[in-house]
């Protein structure tokens, strides 16, 4: 069942969701360029404080990721659906940090009030859906649990 979602995908997509994906890539991109440059201070905060390891270590690491992720998207048209599940799986694994940043409230990125934080963590599931819709995961995990 699930191996037959994370086979290399042969399927045809449609425009919208392959403009979404190469939207979603770009981002990404950007993102992950923006942690090893120009946001990296801004990106620390972040890194919940109970995280045993080096804040600027998980800043690097997760740009280099978002890296890899956002070329993945661009350049892995095959593998999109895989590429879509393991980019939603990155969504989630960082949401502890916008929690954190809520929490904490730790101001960053022009977040400077409970409600901007706030606001900003209800776009962190916007962000898996966007991941599985324009990769087209939604549609595949559907697929492969219906009979037939």
């Amino acid at each position: 069942m699930l191996k037959s979602v994370l086979q290399p995908s042969a399927l045809r997509t449609s425009v919208p969701r392959t403009i979404g994906r190469l939207l979603l890539g770009a981002f990404l991109l950007l993102a992950g360029i923006s942690h090893l440059t120009v946001s990296r201070v801004a990106f620390r905060a972040q890194v919940p404080p109970w995280l045993p390891l080096d804040t600027d270590f998980v800043v690097v690491a997760s740009g280099i990721v978002e890296i890899t992720l956002g070329l993945a998207l661009v350049l892995l048209a095959r593998r999109r659906v895989l590429v879509g599940l393991v980019v939603a799986v990155f969504f989630l694994l960082i949401l502890p940090g916008n929690i954190s940043q809520l929490v904490t409230q730790t101001d960053s990125f022009g977040l400077n009030s409970d409600l901007s934080r706030g606001i900003r963590l209800l776009f962190q599931p916007i962000l898996v859906i966007w991941a599985l819709w324009s990769t087209g995961a939604w549609k595949a995990i559907r697929a492969s649990r219906s009979p037939g």
